[in-house]
Parts: structure tokens; sequence; C-alpha cells
């Protein structure tokens, strides 16, 4: 005995051309012409890439590339240990 289940209807390629996020190309935030640099003394570029818990945001996410992750990794670690930011949010009740 076969089911058919009519709730989980899978769409084909053709079905999905309305779809804004189809064509939509990932493009690393740094690697463009007039991207900033990565710098563990810029903290403002750094707490972007940090979620509200602390912790450093992956890469599939923010679309960062892979070298360029590392690097950015690397300076937000390092502006940690420098107490340039902390390693979690202060939150006062």
């Amino acid at each position: 005995m076969k089911k058919n289940n009519k709730k989980f209807k899978s769409r084909g390629r053709d079905e999905n051309k309305n779809s804004p996020f189809e064509d939509r190309r990932k493009f690393c935030p740094f690697s463009q012409k007039n991207s900033p640099k990565i710098d563990y003394k810029d903290i403002k570029l750094l707490s972007r890439y940090v979620s509200e818990k602390g912790k450093i945001v992956p890469s599939r996410i923010t679309n960062v590339s892979r070298s360029k992750q590392l690097e950015l990794s690397k300076a937000i670690k390092r502006a940690r240990f420098l107490s340039l930011m902390s390693f979690t949010t202060k939150s006062f009740y």
C-alpha cells in the first residue's frame, strides 16, 4: 500500500522562478574593492559579527569567505584578549 501525501508537495525548478532567493548571488563583504579591512581595533565592525550571547556568527549566515572568516575570528579573539571587546554582552536587569 502506497500513501499519497499531498501535504508535502515538492516544487520543481520551473515553479520556483518567482522566489526572490533563487538567483541571489552570495558574496563576501570583505572581498570587494572598497570593503573595510579586518582590524582588531575596529570594534564597531567586529561587533556586527558577534551574536548577543557573545558567539562569533558563522560564515554561512554572514556570507564571509573562509579565509576572511579566519581573519575575522582571530581579530575578534585578539580584541577580546586585549579587553577591547567583552566576551559576553553586559545586560543589567
